[in-house]
């Protein structure tokens, strides 16, 4: 697939991850539209960007915002599902013995940001690449957390969630030209990052990193690239993780 004079949809685009993506896709001449939650974030950005202030779990606005997209630009090439929220909870914390285990309601709003958004986002999309007879790909950005990682139930839930998605749909939409990739980060220096770990963590899982580093999110960009323009990659999880779970 040719990425020059491409289409993109980047979710969670206005910082971390997904501004690096967005960033890098626009650079190699791809139309890029950004959805995010945060419009203050979205007001800064370069103003070559096509800017949405998207909920990606609310269902009707992901649709009718896809209708207006597809009748302004009339498809969409690439769909890179980025947008999510890193969350840490054991499922007993003896710490707390009055209410040990993990609370259902943030089970449930976790795998509605990390999952259901995935196939809100990818159902809406991949129904107009149907309609519109688009050889496109849709790259999902997944997590070594997928393997199942002490403390994040809901979080690694989810991202195993996109993984198998991933693989189904490459199955199911490969006989109309349409690719699904999942891309699984490691752990990247990003401001998401930082917050949710602590310094002494960081140093652990550098340690115990081949390249000793963590990665970058110009890495993660570089993987979304080669996702797009080698068409023979479906249903492929790429990590990208400086070789942690080796």
């Amino acid at each position: 697939m040719i990425v020059e004079g491409s289409i993109a949809l980047v979710t969670g685009g206005a910082s971390g991850i997904g501004l690096g993506i967005a960033t890098d896709l626009l650079n190699k001449g791809i139309k890029v539209i950004i959805f995010d939650i945060n419009q203050n974030k979205l007001d800064v950005l370069n103003k070559n960007f096509i800017k949405y202030n998207v909920d990606i779990t609310d269902y009707e606005l992901v649709q009718e915002t896809i209708n207006d997209i597809i009748k302004k630009y009339k498809r969409i090439d690439v769909l890179v599902n980025n947008a999510g929220v890193i969350y840490n909870e054991p499922l007993i914390n003896l710490m707390n013995p009055s209410n040990m285990k993990h609370s259902y309601d943030n089970f449930k709003k976790n795998i509605n940001i990390n999952l259901n958004s995935v196939f809100i986002m990818s159902s809406i999309v991949i129904e107009q690449m149907v309609l519109k007879r688009t050889k496109g790909v849709v790259i999902n950005i997944s997590s070594i957390s997928a393997n199942g990682n002490a403390g994040q139930t809901a979080y690694s839930a989810a991202k195993a969630g996109v993984e198998a998605m991933t693989k189904t749909w490459a199955k199911e939409l490969g006989a109309f030209g349409i690719r699904n990739v999942a891309i699984s980060p490691g752990f990247i220096d990003t401001d998401s990052t930082n917050e949710a770990l602590n310094s002494q963590t960081i140093k652990h899982i550098k340690r115990n990193t081949p390249l000793k580093r963590l990665g970058e999110v110009v890495n993660i960009a570089q993987g979304i690239v080669y996702a797009i323009e080698n068409d023979f990659v479906n249903g492929t999880v790429l990590e990208i993780d400086g070789g942690l779970i080796i």
